[in-house]
């Protein structure tokens, strides 16, 4: 059995701010709002994903939250995606700074020639959030890994 910790009031409302702005990411994604989603990072963000989980190189480096735009505007060539965010773990809440990684399981239709295609991505993000004037945001450097897709 594990223990328990005792967190103070404004810890708890900050790792609920976190997990809020993680659900907000997802639900700005499947309702292709890029300017929503773009707003929820720091001006100096380092945005990297790893395609090849396995791979220590990342695949797409981008370093500003204008560079975030065509990422955000690719979900477009959907005719849907629910990103279904599951557990997250806030690892550390300090001052103006958290750490903490969650998972998405990512399901994006496309129609096409009367066919219909599922695919789905298995996703790990790893992030750092800052506090800025009180609102929590995606800062340098959020980590995106994909595990998989079929």
């Amino acid at each position: 059995m594990s223990k328990r910790v005792a967190i103070s009031p404004e810890e708890a409302a900050d790792r609920l701010a976190v997990r809020e702005l993680i659900e907000v990411y997802a639900h700005c994604a499947d309702r292709r709002d890029a300017k929503g989603q773009m707003a929820l990072f720091t001006a100096d963000t380092h945005f990297v994903v790893y395609m090849d989980a396995k791979d220590p190189k990342p695949s797409q480096e981008l370093h500003s939250r204008e560079a975030l735009a065509p990422v955000f505007d690719n979900l477009n060539q959907y005719a849907a995606t629910m990103h279904f965010v599951g557990q997250s773990t806030i690892f550390s809440v300090g001052g103006d700074r958290a750490t903490g990684e969650a998972y998405c399981i990512a399901h994006q239709l496309t129609v096409g020639d009367e066919k219909r295609r599922m695919m789905v991505a298995y996703l790990r993000y790893l992030d750092t959030f800052a506090k800025i004037d009180g609102a929590w945001s995606f800062a340098v450097p959020p980590l995106c890994r994909l595990a998989g897709g079929a």
